[in-house]
C-alpha cells in the first residue's frame, strides 16, 4: 500500500541526511576514562635480626598458668676469664652491652588499597566526535520539498504544516552529538512526527472483552463506499478473534443491500436479522440487539444505508437509529481513494452523528495515503481498519505503528 508516497518519503530522507552531513561540524570534547590497574609488585616484609632480644613475656602467677607440660630450663652458660663472676666480697662484673637496636622496617606496600585508589583515578581524553548544528536556511528547500510530497499525497494541509513543523523543530537550532548514521537521524524524526499526527491505534478486541455483551457497533458512511461488505469483513473478523456475532440488516433503502448482507452472513455462518425493503431501520436493528441479548451473543453488528452529510432527511433518521440501538461504538466508513473528500466527509458525520472510529475501504488501490494519514489527525478519532481486497480476510488491523514502519521501510518499533 501507499507505494507511491513510500518513494517520495525516501527520497526526501536521502536529501535531508545529505544535509545533515554538509552540515556536521567535527568537536573535540573532554571525557574521562579509566586507565588500567596494574597490580604493584609484591614486596617481602624485613627479616628481623638473628641476635635481636625476644620479647619479653607478660608476667603471670603460677595459679593463672595453664597446666602443661614441663619445659626444662636451658642450660646455664659458664662463663670463664675475664668475664667469670668476681668471689664474693667483691664487685660484680660489668653486665654485657645491650644488642644494637634493630634497623626500622621498611612499610609494607598496601596492594589493596592501592586498587582502591586506582579505581577512581580518572584521565581526561580528548574524542572527536560529531555535532548536529543545523540552521533554517539549512533545512528550507528540503522542508518544502516534504511540502510538496504530502500534499501530493492527499495529506490534509494542517496535518501536513504539523508534520513540517515537527520535523523543524527537531532538527533546527538545536546541537545535537550523534554517532548514528544521518539516514538514522532523519527515520526517527519522520517517525515522531507522522506517529504524532496518527494518534493512537484502536484495539476492537479488547475493547468487546473489557466491555459488557452485547456490544452495539453502528456502521454509517457514504454511498458505494463499501460499507455492506465492510460490516461481513468485521464479523469475519470476530468470529476468528473467538466471538458470537449477529448482524442487523438496517440498510432497507437501498435495492438489493439486504440480499446482499444476507448472501456475506451465510457465507460466514452469521446469523441476520433481516426485515422488508422500505422497512423502518431502526426496528430492525432493535430486534438485532433484542436476539443478542436473549441468546447470549457478544456483538450486534449494525448495517446502514449509505447517505451525503448535506442529505438532512437521511441524516435525521440516523438520529433516530442512534436514539434507538444505543451503540457502544459508531464506525464511519469511507474510501481510502476519496482522499481529503474522506476527511472532509468525516468531520461532517462527525458533527452530525459521532464517529468513533474509522474504516478506510480500497487502501490497496491507493498509492498516496494521505487519507490514511489525516483523517484520524482531523477528526481526534481513531482508524480502526483498512479494507485491503475483496475477500473476506482482506481486513487489516490499523496499527500507526505499523503504518510508518511501512511507509519509512523500517522495522515495526
Amino acid at each position: 500500500m501507499f507505494e507511491g508516497l513510500k518513494g517520495k518519503l525516501a527520497g526526501v530522507k536521502s536529501r535531508l541526511g545529505g544535509v545533515i552531513i554538509e552540515n556536521a561540524e567535527e568537536i573535540e570534547t573532554p571525557v574521562e576514562v579509566t586507565p588500567p590497574i596494574e597490580a604493584p609488585a609484591a614486596v617481602s616484609p624485613p627479616t628481623e635480626p638473628a641476635d635481636a632480644a625476644p620479647d619479653e613475656a607478660p608476667s603471670s602467677s603460677p595459679a593463672d598458668a595453664a597446666p602443661g607440660p614441663s619445659v626444662p630450663e636451658p642450660e646455664k652458660r659458664t662463663l670463664s676469664g675475664f668475664f667469670r663472676r668476681s668471689k664474693a666480697g667483691q664487685p660484680d662484673e660489668p653486665a654485657p652491652a645491650e644488642p644494637p637496636a634493630p634497623e626500622p622496617a621498611l612499610p609494607v606496600t598496601d596492594v589493596e588499597g592501592a586498587q582502591k585508589t586506582g579505581i577512581f583515578t580518572k584521565l581526561k581524553v580528548l574524542v572527536t566526535e560529531r555535532e548536529l548544528i543545523l540552521k533554517e536556511d539549512d533545512v528550507r528547500e528540503v522542508l518544502d520539498e516534504l511540502e510538496i510530497v504530502l500534499l501530493e499525497s492527499d495529506v490534509a494541509l494542517p496535518v501536513t504544516e504539523e508534520i513540517i513543523d515537527h520535523v523543524r523543530r527537531d532538527l533546527v537550532g538545536r546541537h545535537r552529538k550523534f554517532r548514528e548514521s544521518p539516514d538514522e537521524i532523519v527515520t526517527e524524526t519522520l517517525r515522531d512526527a507522522l506517529l504524532e499526527v496518527l494518534g493512537a491505534g484502536f484495539d476492537l478486541p479488547g475493547y468487546i472483552r473489557g466491555h459488557e455483551r452485547p456490544v452495539r457497533i453502528l456502521f454509517t458512511g457514504v454511498n458505494g463506499t463499501g460499507k455492506t461488505t465492510t460490516v461481513a469483513k468485521v464479523g469475519a473478523y470476530l468470529k476468528r478473534e473467538g466471538f458470537s456475532v449477529v448482524i442487523a440488516a438496517g440498510d432497507t433503502f437501498r435495492a438489493g443491500a439486504i440480499e446482499q448482507i444476507d448472501i456475506h452472513a451465510e457465507r460466514l455462518g452469521i446469523r441476520v436479522i433481516q426485515h422488508k425493503q422500505g422497512g423502518d431501520p431502526s426496528a430492525v436493528i432493535y430486534d438485532a440487539v433484542e436476539y443478542a441479548q436473549a441468546h447470549g451473543l457478544d456483538v450486534v453488528l449494525a448495517d446502514t444505508a449509505g447517505r451525503f452529510h448535506n442529505k438532512q432527511n437521511l441524516m435525521n433518521q440516523l438520529g433516530k437509529i442512534r436514539r434507538v440501538m444505543k451503540p457502544d461504538l459508531v464506525f464511519y466508513v469511507d474510501e481510502a481513494i476519496a482522499g481529503n473528500d474522506a476527511v472532509i466527509r468525516a468531520e461532517e458525520f462527525d458533527k452530525t452523528v459521532g464517529a468513533d472510529g474509522i474504516v478506510l475501504t480500497k487502501a490497496d488501490m491507493d498509492p498516496k495515503g494521505g487519507a490514511a494519514i489525516s483523517i484520524a489527525h482531523t477528526i481526534g478519532k481513531p482508524l480502526v481498519f483498512l479494507g485491503t481486497g475483496q475477500g473476506y480476510d482482506d481486513l487489516q488491523p490499523f496499527t500507526p505503528a505499523g503504518m510508518v514502519a511501512d511507509l519509512l521501510g523500517t522495522a515495526e518499533a
